[in-house]
């Protein structure tokens, strides 16, 4: 990680910088980071909701992660729930910590910032398990998560005006450093 330090990151403050590599690392357009910024200070909202951010000694933020405690009223937990159940592995929506988004900008990857941060954030999480989503194709993201005991629980998960289907992973925790 060489110089890269990884902390508590007040989100609301920098949710444009976050967003800035968000765009970069996930491809997104000027209007797509517009809705995002909406979703994601709503997010901030939540009970537990909590972020960690990867920056440079300058303050440039370069990664960062954020999640919440679930809530089976969530948007999230209401699309992936049917996939779930029909996996025989809804229970997983109860007593886990969702990892929201993590992203690492590009030029910054393949330096272990995106398994310090998520690691560290799960790590104060008082739940026993952790899920997420990512977008259904092998990638370096599915590689590392498995690495940290994520497994599919659910493939082929289609969320509303998501381009690609998306898999829905979950790990025990905590996980390993």
């Amino acid at each position: 990680m060489d110089d890269i330090v990884v902390g508590p990151l007040d989100l609301a403050a920098r949710v444009d910088d976050a967003l800035g590599v968000q765009a970069v690392a996930f491809g997104l357009t000027a209007e797509e980071v517009g809705v995002r910024r909406h979703i994601v200070l709503r997010h901030l909202t939540n009970p537990g909701a909590r972020a960690l951010g990867a920056t440079t000694p300058g303050g440039r933020l370069v990664g960062f992660v954020y999640g919440m405690p679930n809530d089976r009223g969530h948007w999230w937990s209401t699309v992936v729930e049917p996939y779930l159940r029909a996996t025989g592995t809804e229970e997983w929506l109860d007593d886990a910590f969702v990892i929201t988004e993590l992203h690492v900008h590009p030029a910054f990857q393949n330096r272990r910032i995106g398994r310090t941060l998520i690691t560290a954030l799960t790590a104060d999480a008082a739940e026993p398990r952790s899920i997420l989503s990512a977008i259904d194709v092998e990638s370096p993201a599915r590689a590392l998560y498995r690495k940290l005991g994520y497994r599919d629980l659910a493939r082929q998960v289609v969320f509303p005006s998501a381009v690609s289907p998306y898999v829905v992973m979950g790990a025990e925790l905590p996980l390993p450093d």
